[in-house]
């Protein structure tokens, strides 16, 4: 893959619709800790960054809108080293948290939050290296 400095490197970028960007890159770095990298005019498109990965806030227009209350069409997993101390700033900052931190038989603590505009975000914590035989999945090569 080439480098272009016009979009983030990750391999997989989603775009997610706000029905306010710059309200949504300001909360999602207060609430989440994403850093804006790119900004596409004052109120389209923004760029976020979070370790390695990448998230496009967008703004709504014709058919594209966040979910509607009760709706979920989607849910993005980051990974973050310490998913309680990242539940709790969540928190402060007043992200809905649907799950509390929970420790998973794949080896993962994950909690679920949703933000101000109904996008549910799941955090995880790798807490060890567990082979998916171990608890009930299948490794496919």
């Amino acid at each position: 893959m080439k480098p272009n400095r016009s979009i983030p490197a990750a391999t997989v970028i989603p775009v997610l619709i706000y029905p306010d960007v710059r309200a949504a890159v300001a909360w999602l770095g207060a609430a989440f800790g994403f850093v804006e990298r790119v900004r596409i005019g004052e109120a389209h498109r923004a760029q976020l960054a979070f370790g390695d990965g990448a998230v496009i806030v967008g703004d709504t227009r014709k058919d594209r809108r966040p979910p509607r209350p009760g709706e979920v069409t989607h849910s993005v997993t980051v990974r973050v080293d310490d998913a309680r101390a990242h539940c709790e700033r969540a928190r402060r900052q007043g992200a809905r948290i649907l799950m509390e931190p929970t420790d998973f038989e794949y080896g993962e603590r994950q909690y679920t939050a949703e933000d101000p505009a109904g996008h549910q975000w799941t955090f995880s914590e790798t807490l060890a290296d567990v082979a998916p035989e171990e608890w009930g999945g299948t490794s496919v090569s």
